[in-house]
């Protein structure tokens, strides 16, 4: 009886919640998202009515864009800090004698990184040596090459 009772009430929950995605999912025009100094800003105010609406309707018929992590030069980063990312290891391409302060070198697997401070570290020399990176406690990448005792801090460009 008290399942009866219930079913009308049950029934409007169910229907409900397809309505609340729905809503999530409905486009919001450019003007109601941005505040009006950004409208200026992104020059959009320089746009017709006709244009802005043409603009609105092909964003809202385009899917959402995942957004990659950038630095603040609008650079990819490819281990956001809070990740944790297990060590690289691999080979590096080519002649290796050390690092001179602006080292960047391309890994047997495709990966390319540079130097991110300016020591220079003199190592023994050799061809396609194996070279481990991994992360330090302040997030930094380290790279510890075979033939050389010391380590330096290091950045992924590809």
């Amino acid at each position: 009886m008290r399942l009866l009772r219930l079913l009308p009430l049950l029934m409007s929950a169910v229907l409900a919640v397809p309505s609340l995605s729905l809503a999530a999912d409905q486009y919001v025009p450019l003007q109601q998202r941005m505040s009006p100094e950004e409208f200026k800003a992104a020059g959009l105010d320089k746009l017709s009515p006709e244009e802005l609406q043409n603009l609105d309707n092909w964003l809202s018929g385009h899917g959402k864009v995942v957004t990659k992590v950038v630095d603040q030069a609008g650079n990819p980063v490819f281990y956001p800090t809070k990740e944790k990312a297990g060590p690289v290891q691999a080979r590096l391409q080519g002649e290796f004698a050390g690092f001179s302060g602006h080292t960047e070198f391309t890994l047997d697997n495709g990966q390319v990184w540079k130097q991110a401070d300016t020591s220079r570290l003199s190592c023994m020399s050799s061809t396609n040596p194996k070279v481990t990176l991994r992360r330090s406690l302040m997030g930094n990448w380290m790279a510890a090459v075979d033939g050389c005792n010391d380590t330096t801090s290091m950045v992924r460009v590809k």
